[in-house]
């Protein structure tokens, strides 16, 4: 027998993925972090630079993945309550493990801005009038913010300290105080 031909259009096949796409996808239109960033300041230099920005859309993409966004609508596909727990997987909750782990790095002062920006993106007229501040403060704090974050997930180009530790040995004798 012969093939049957069909007149269905050619199906493509897929493709590996390349290397770089194992970065997250995220839609930089709709951020207020890639606003900041696509917009300069005074001397020439971005309001948010590229290691803030990956930061922000780091601890986003790991806000989205915890499930953690407010629902605009009812859920009626299940019954949830105090008797009937909900099923999370592990990317779930290690998601909101690294949430957690990320306000607490950053401090209650400042985790507020960064869900605020980054999880809700609110803009920073918005979070100035929420929060009583006087004009152009959201934009400091947020940039401390996110330095700090950066720091936490290792993304600081920079790093502060001695140039070297002193040598110190599990081995080594015990301090005792002079007895006099």
């Amino acid at each position: 027998m012969a093939p049957r031909k069909t007149s269905s259009p050619k199906v493509q096949p897929r493709r590996a993925a390349p290397a770089d796409a194992a970065a997250p996808q995220m839609n930089l239109a709709e951020s207020p972090l890639a606003w900041l960033a696509r917009r300069t300041g005074k001397d020439g230099r971005a309001l948010v630079d590229p290691t803030q920005l990956i930061a922000g859309e780091r601890l986003r993409a790991d806000f989205t993945r915890a499930q953690l966004t407010p629902r605009i609508t009812s859920r009626w596909s299940e019954v949830s309550g105090a008797g009937t727990p909900e099923a999370f997987t592990d990317m779930v909750l290690a998601a909101k493990l690294r949430v957690a782990r990320a306000m607490t790095a950053v401090g209650p002062e400042l985790s507020g801005v960064l869900l605020d920006v980054c999880c809700f993106l609110k803009g920073l007229e918005a979070v100035e009038r929420e929060r009583l501040w006087p004009a152009r403060t959201a934009k400091v704090v947020l940039g401390l913010a996110l330095d700090r974050l950066a720091v936490h997930y290792g993304l600081s180009g920079s790093t502060q300290g001695r140039a070297r530790a002193p040598v110190r040995s599990w081995h080594a004798a015990p301090e005792t105080p002079a007895q006099g």
